[in-house]
């Protein structure tokens, strides 16, 4: 009898263990303990980190931009005060719309929580400035914009200034100090986004001031950078 009873207090006890196991477990994947962030999304606290960020970034570049805007303006009936700059000002006013395009997108209203950045895990690594960063996919694509934006403006700079009978210079441009055309204050740092359209514009400068296509391909009058220019100036390697 009291065997019995023993056998059966034991029995309770080990039920009674595997329940409270299995409701741990349960509860441990509910929180999402053994994985922390769904599948291709990083953690809550990088999505506010990354909603803060583009929020400032972008604040800051429409204050930068409204005063780039002024001095692509200035710059504009500077040439324009030349006269005989005809295809530099044409280049030139090219630019000046491009920015004035941008500066009233960037008046619309973003909804940062819903933007799939915020989510997006890394994907690449890149060196800018001697220092190793990370990007991800919506970054790299900026990146690759930059540069090929960079090289379609070198490259109507150069045959504007060729066109012009001015030297080859590419630094005396607007557009090559500026380097904002198509930079939207999202994703990458503006800082890297006008390193990259620099190394764009100086190779679409050059081919366009020696009517080549060294770097790039012309079509329909659109000039466009190699593929294996864009991926060799970027030097993108993948993390995964």
């Amino acid at each position: 009898m009291k065997q019995s009873h023993l056998m059966c207090t034991a029995a309770v006890l080990l039920l009674s263990t595997t329940v409270a196991g299995a409701q741990g477990r349960g509860r441990g994947r509910g929180r999402g303990d053994d994985h922390p962030n769904p599948p291709g999304q990083v953690s809550p606290e990088e999505q506010q980190r990354r909603i803060a960020e583009e929020r400032q970034r972008q604040e800051i570049y429409q204050r930068s931009l409204d005063a780039q805007v002024r001095a692509a303006q200035a710059r504009t009936a500077q040439i324009q005060a030349q006269q005989r700059a005809t295809a530099q000002l044409a280049a030139q006013q090219r630019y000046l719309r491009g920015l004035q395009q941008q500066q009233a997108q960037l008046r619309t209203q973003r909804d940062y929580a819903r933007d799939p950045y915020v989510t997006a895990t890394p994907l690449y690594r890149y060196r800018y400035n001697g220092a190793t960063r990370e990007t991800t996919q919506y970054g790299a694509d900026a990146l690759r914009a930059a540069v090929n934006n960079g090289y379609q403006f070198g490259y109507q700079q150069g045959q504007a200034d060729r066109s012009d009978g001015a030297s080859s210079n590419y630094k005396r441009s607007f557009a090559y100090q500026d380097a904002n055309y198509g930079y939207n204050g999202s994703y990458v740092a503006q800082s890297d986004y006008n390193y990259y359209f620099r190394e764009g514009f100086r190779r679409g400068y050059s081919d366009g001031y020696g009517s080549r296509t060294q770097y790039g391909t012309l079509q329909n009058g659109n000039a466009s950078i190699l593929s294996n220019i864009l991926q060799g100036i970027l030097g993108f390697t993948s993390i995964h």
